[in-house]
């Protein structure tokens, strides 16, 4: 708790007497004797202005007041850095109150997976720009995708989404049909919460006929 009650001690001053022949005055008794300092063995001179005693008592004042500025100052210093922690984390993570971690355990969490996933429906070559898909659901212009099947795997932009087709960036390898594109190719395990990746196989269908 910081202590707002210090109050200034307002230092004064010695001031000295003059005299007509520019020379200190002596302090003289009832007497008429010149005073002398106890202590120091030193004449005592008149003042116009005592000044301020120098005492433990004020050095201490001083050294408390010292003290808990200090201690204003850290917690100030700390209540930034927390602000300024907050600013950037609502900066990077724009709509999730600084979230910005995913435990990876299925629990609700601020952060959402982009589960944008479609299948690629005719086979195409390296340097193509545009894509036929089963859906493009949840795909938007000017987002990276990943294009993979069993054999290749690359991180493309979107240039342009159509009626059943996605336009990307010229392909550095050619897909075959059922490749995948997908705005993450993340499988979550939340068994062991962790992240693993993506994976696409093909499938053997065999037809029976029932009677």
């Amino acid at each position: 708790m910081i202590n707002n009650s210090y109050s200034l001690i307002r230092w004064k001053d010695i001031i000295f007497k003059v005299g007509s022949d520019g020379k200190l005055i002596p302090k003289r008794d009832s007497n008429g004797e010149i005073e002398v300092d106890p202590l120091t063995g030193q004449t005592k001179y008149e003042t116009l202005s005592d000044g301020t005693r120098i005492k433990a008592s004020l050095l201490n004042y001083m050294d408390e007041g010292i003290l808990y500025a200090h201690k204003g100052i850290d917690e100030l210093k700390t209540l930034i850095r927390r602000l300024q922690i907050q600013l950037e984390l609502d900066g990077r993570v724009p709509g999730n109150s600084g979230t910005f971690a995913d435990p990876l355990d299925g629990s609700s969490n601020k952060l959402i997976l982009d589960k944008a996933l479609t299948d690629i429906i005719e086979p195409v070559e390296k340097g193509t720009t545009t894509l036929k898909v089963a859906s493009v659901d949840g795909f938007k212009p000017f987002t990276e995708v990943t294009i993979f099947d069993d054999e290749h795997s690359e991180d493309v932009a979107i240039t342009e989404i159509g009626l059943g087709i996605i336009k990307v960036q010229a392909l550095k390898n050619a897909y075959k049909k059922g490749a995948k594109v997908a705005r993450s190719n993340v499988l979550i395990d939340t068994v062991n919460a962790e992240m693993g990746v993506g994976y696409w196989q093909t499938y053997s269908v065999e037809l029976v006929e029932v009677v």
